[in-house]
């Protein structure tokens, strides 16, 4: 009778941790939370600098000169971007009449904040300022448009606290407002959304997590569009560092013979690229270019194509020691 009893209990509490590691799993494959903190969209960009930072991926970073404005701003702020931004989410609204015809973006970032700091000067900058569910949203003019931010809370960062704002140009409030409203619901691995729950699980993330990634559309006949692609697509990229910072893109076509054109249009631009590269040098190409050429793949999986490529470190450490001096004679 006592074992009778304890049945029910026993199977509760497999019940129990059997949905404890499914959501636990969910959330090891489920988009980071600042995306699916976004509004639906056309497309995505994530970038995660915390884990670049980690992998030293471009060596020390040399100083990088500021425009007046952007010096203006960190001193009024605290707030540097190269130093203290985290994590960082992009959704793109391709332009549409929704968009008066501009593409518009919505972001989520994650970053050490100086929190009143921040928030005097949104304030002071600030057309107005909106209370939506017992959160400010500062209307900014910028151009002819307003930028709508909102500091959504504290969010966990090694190895300090962050701060995650959510922001959007976009014409319609309700955007910033749906953002507001998933940051106050518990984070949920089913979240997100429809381009992101359909096409996040094709990101690399073994046997390291993927530095940064985009999911977006492409169409032939809209924003976005290319001649390589006879159709619609849906392009998911990604870069993981493995030694070697990996690229991979994978276009996701309608059926395999668009797949095989779009392979076939790939290798054809890849040929004359590597033909002007050489003509255009007049000798030998420079070893580091010859090497990322090299590495580039473009195969066919049934509907997919898809395109890697390998770029050594030294010659990301090479851009980046080399992008002040342009930047430099640029603002001469």
């Amino acid at each position: 009778m006592r074992f009778r009893r304890r049945i029910p209990v026993l199977l509760g509490l497999v019940i129990f941790l059997a949905a404890v590691f499914a959501v636990v799993e969910l959330r090891k494959h489920a988009p980071p939370e600042p995306a699916r903190l976004l509004p639906g969209a056309d497309g995505f960009l994530y970038l995660n600098l915390q884990w670049m930072r980690r992998a030293d991926v471009g060596g020390k970073l040399p100083a990088v000169p500021h425009d007046p404005d952007y010096e203006q701003f960190i001193r009024d702020t605290g707030f540097d971007f190269e130093r203290d931004l985290a994590q960082a989410a992009f959704a793109i609204h391709y332009a549409s009449p929704a968009t008066h015809h501009e593409t518009r973006f919505s972001e989520i970032l994650v970053a050490h904040l100086e929190g009143e700091k921040f928030r005097t000067y949104l304030k002071k900058n600030a057309q107005s300022i909106e209370e939506y569910r017992a959160i400010e949203i500062y209307n900014v003019p910028v151009e002819d448009r307003i930028f709508r931010i909102a500091i959504l809370g504290v969010d966990v960062c090694t190895p300090h606290l962050c701060t995650m704002v959510a922001a959007s140009n976009h014409d319609d409030p309700a955007v910033i407002h749906g953002m507001v409203d998933r940051a106050r619901k518990l984070a949920s691995p089913f979240g997100g959304p429809a381009l992101l729950r359909s096409f996040y699980r094709h990101v690399p993330q073994l046997p390291l997590p993927s530095l940064g990634w985009a999911i977006f559309k492409v169409n032939p006949s809209g924003p976005f569009s290319s001649p390589l692609f006879p159709a619609p697509a849906t392009v998911v990229a990604s870069v993981q560092y493995l030694g070697a910072v990996h690229f991979r893109a994978e276009a996701f076509t309608k059926n395999a013979d668009t797949a095989k054109q779009l392979v076939a249009e790939a290798s054809t631009f890849l040929n004359i690229f590597q033909s002007a590269e050489q003509s255009a040098t007049g000798h030998q190409a420079d070893a580091d270019v010859e090497q990322v050429m090299q590495s580039i793949q473009i195969g066919q999986n049934d509907d997919r194509a898809i395109l890697t490529a390998i770029v050594p470190s030294e010659v990301i450490r090479r851009i980046v020691a080399e992008a002040p001096a342009t930047l430099s004679s640029q603002h001469k």
